[in-house]
Formats: C-alpha cells, sequence, structure tokens
C-alpha cells in the first residue's frame, strides 16, 4: 500500500494495517518520520513544506517498495508520505514492512527510507519562525547511506 496525501498521516491506523495482513510474518517493522523544530540550519521552523508531481512520485515510491520486496522477500509493504505544510512534531513519513523473518524488515525498511531520500520527488522548503523560506538541499549523509545499497 503507498499513499501520498496532505492529510495528516495516521500511524497507528497504517500499523494495525499492516499487522492485521501480516498474519504469515513473524516479524513486522514500523518507522515514523517526524517534521523536527529545528531546520537543517538550526533554525526553529514553523512549518515544512512538501512539493511533488503526483505522478511522477507514486511510479517512484512503487518502484522502490518493489526493489525492497523483491531483495528481501517480505510479504508486506506499507508506505505513506505527506506532501503540502507540515507542522513541526507531525509524521512526514511512515513505513512499515512485514517478513517471515527480522532482518529482513528491517533492512527493508532501512533502504526504502534510503532510497526515499535520495530517489523520491520530494522538494522540501522550511518554512522558519521569522517568515524566510529556503529550499533545502539533499544531505551528504543521505547520499551515504544510499551508496551502503548500491
Amino acid at each position: 500500500m503507498i499513499i501520498v496525501s496532505a492529510e495528516p498521516l495516521q500511524t497507528t491506523k497504517l500499523l494495525s494495517q499492516l499487522d492485521s495482513s501480516s498474519d504469515q510474518c513473524g516479524a513486522v517493522v514500523s518507522f515514523t518520520g517526524k517534521m523536527r523544530e529545528e531546520g537543517e540550519s538550526g533554525k526553529p521552523l514553523s512549518a515544512l513544506y512538501l512539493e511533488h508531481y503526483p505522478q511522477m512520485t507514486e511510479a517512484s515510491l512503487e518502484k522502490i517498495v518493489q526493489t525492497a520486496q523483491d531483495r528481501f522477500q517480505v510479504e508486506h509493504v506499507v508506505l505513506s508520505h505527506r506532501v503540502g505544510d507540515i507542522k513541526p512534531d507531525e509524521p512526514i513519513v511512515f513505513v512499515g514492512v512485514a517478513s517471515k523473518h527480522r532482518k529482513a524488515s528491517f533492512d527493508a525498511a532501512m533502504m526504502i527510507m534510503d532510497y526515499l531520500k535520495n530517489e523520491a520527488p520530494f522538494w522540501k522548503k522550511e518554512i522558519y519562525l521569522d517568515g524566510s523560506e529556503v529550499w533545502v538541499a539533499q544531505k551528504e549523509t543521505d547520499q551515504s547511506a544510499y551508496s551502503h545499497w548500491q
């Protein structure tokens, strides 16, 4: 299941859906990424704005999920990503993975997140409390984590 929406993420509901569809699995792993109160520069944020092109984004997310499923033989993946305006402490992304064994679930979830940070066409703008705004560039640490899977 892949969801891209401006609506707030219902992480408890997403995890419950994953868990209920995974009765043949021995491992269910989830990750929730939340908006921090400080931007990349350390300045306090009032919001984060995520922009995307729906068809391109959904195709990219499908490819990322399929890659993880093929590589780790996971049974189920739930990926939900916010777009639009996001406030501090709100969830931005939810990744849930179910498989027969824990290592596959952990590895698949981590790989999905690393691929999201590098391959998914999302553009992130930080909006600071002082009213200034800046589009955020990709971090070197994200590129390094991504290269681990190549």
